[in-house]
């Protein structure tokens, strides 16, 4: 079995020693489907996972990825700028490269040059110069920007800053007038301000050249189906931190499951946001260095709406249930009851 996934996902059947990437092409019910391969090499023999990528996903507009009205048009302000570097964090499988095509698609016109350098490019756009990246012939992220800042492009996507040397050609591309889109493994998103100051960008590089930070994750979304009227539990809405008028005002929904949704009570998923523009205040504080927590506070107060806060809204309007936003912002769920002891 494992050979023949190998020779689908053209990958050498004769190593079993290293750890192998390959990728799977097929159509089902006249849909185009991308199976990622990765084979990784254990005691007991060896381990494959494939990723299931569908090409559809792609095409999906801006005003489908789940933004509220205020972080719509947040949004749409910050892809249209000139130059600065833009960034979407969040762990693996949480939507980021999807948000940022989004984003792509948005921008595409005959009269903008965009490149993209990718580990590696999970879905192929039409219109739009995309690098694929490989280690084996040292044609890494920091090789990659380089050449393409010859190649006079309007946009740059660079698929992750990993290093401090792909992290400063970035910056570099911003402040020479390219505006760069790019994702960053942190939980949140003032977090991207100190992970960038701990991989070696200088403080007053991240700050007059970072336009915004946006956080993300999925949830589930309600099955449309089978969806009905649901009353969470006393202890779900405490944990929210929602008021009694608030969660009598509130509808919340929940499907009891059917046939559409496997019996599940969900059908799809949503994106919850927390975006973080770089305002002048926040500037000053990241060029003198000041903690994640302090960033966050001011960002609040300066407009921005957490994760669990999304997803509050969200739950609130029927969306997805208050139980999946809490197992999600679990981190955060914590955060607030340690923050009310």
């Amino acid at each position: 079995m494992n050979s023949r996934f190998k020779i689908m996902g053209s990958i050498d059947i004769s190593e079993k020693r290293r750890p192998q990437d390959g990728r799977i092409k097929m159509a089902v019910q006249g849909k185009h489907f991308d199976l990622r391969v990765s084979l990784l090499p254990t005691v007991h023999g060896q381990s494959i996972v494939m990723r299931i990528l569908d090409r559809g996903s792609i095409q999906v507009s801006i005003r489908d990825l789940g933004f509220g009205e205020e972080d719509y048009t947040r949004f749409q302000q910050i892809i249209k700028r000139p130059n600065g570097i833009f960034l979407v964090t969040g762990p693996t499988g949480s939507g980021k490269t999807t948000t940022l095509y989004a984003g792509l698609n948005e921008l595409n016109r005959p009269d903008r040059k965009i490149i993209t350098a990718e580990d590696p490019v999970e879905y192929y756009l039409p219109g739009i110069n995309q690098v694929e990246v490989k280690h084996s012939i040292g044609l890494d992220f920091a090789r990659i920007i380089r050449a393409m800042l010859r190649q006079a492009p309007n946009i740059i996507l660079v698929g992750e800053i990993r290093d401090k040397e792909t992290a400063e050609i970035a910056v570099q591309a911003s402040l020479t007038g390219h505006l760069v889109f790019s994702t960053l493994h942190t939980n949140d998103a003032p977090s991207a301000v100190t992970r960038l100051g701990d991989i070696g960008v200088q403080p007053f590089l991240i700050a007059s050249s970072v336009i915004a930070i946006m956080a993300q994750r999925l949830v589930r979304v309600n099955c449309p189906k089978c969806k009905q009227k649901f009353t969470p539990t006393a202890a779900e809405i405490h944990a929210a931190n929602l008021t009694p008028d608030a969660a009598a005002k509130a509808n919340f929904m929940k499907g009891r499951g059917c046939n559409h949704c496997n019996q599940s009570g969900y059908r799809g998923r949503i994106a919850i946001f927390e975006m973080m523009r770089m305002t002048s205040q926040i500037r000053e504080m990241t060029f003198a260095q000041a903690p994640t927590q302090t960033l966050r506070k001011i960002a609040r107060q300066n407009g921005m709406r957490t994760l669990l806060e999304d997803g509050i809204a969200k739950s609130c309007k029927g969306s997805t249930t208050l139980e999946e936003v809490l197992s999600t912002c679990h981190a955060e769920v914590q955060e607030l009851k340690a923050s009310d002891m």
